[in-house]
């Protein structure tokens, strides 16, 4: 199995995502929606590392900037234009990346940094 290893230069940030890949684990969710989602190998706390699976398209991953058991509260205007700049970056696909989304915070997964490069569908 191929890896890679993603090196935090943030303490606040590792912790997120180790700690999100750490429940992904604990509930074996390898694929959401369709689309997979790269399996932990490893991590140092004192290194502030992560080595996960190397996934091919679609897939979701990098959640450094989610938030686990409970969202981050914006303000109501902020969500609606985040909501419409996510719409219209995902066009046709927005609906499903809709579902990731609520499929994941079931898990009290809550993605923050949804963009294409972090949900590739193609």
């Amino acid at each position: 199995m191929n890896t890679a290893i993603k090196i935090f230069e943030y303490e606040k940030l590792y912790q997120r995502e180790r700690d999100i890949y750490l429940r992904l684990r604990e509930h074996q969710l390898h694929e959401v929606c369709g689309c997979r989602i790269p399996r932990l190998i490893d991590f140092s706390d004192d290194l502030a590392i992560v080595e996960m699976g190397i996934v091919q398209p679609p897939f979701v991953l990098d959640f450094a900037g989610a938030y686990l058991d409970h969202p981050h509260q914006y303000p109501e205007e902020v969500i609606q234009a985040w909501y419409e700049e996510k719409e219209e970056q995902f066009e046709a696909d927005w609906p499903l990346v809709q579902s990731i989304m609520a499929t994941l915070s079931g898990y009290g997964i809550h993605l923050a940094d949804v963009k294409p490069g972090n949900i590739t569908l193609r």
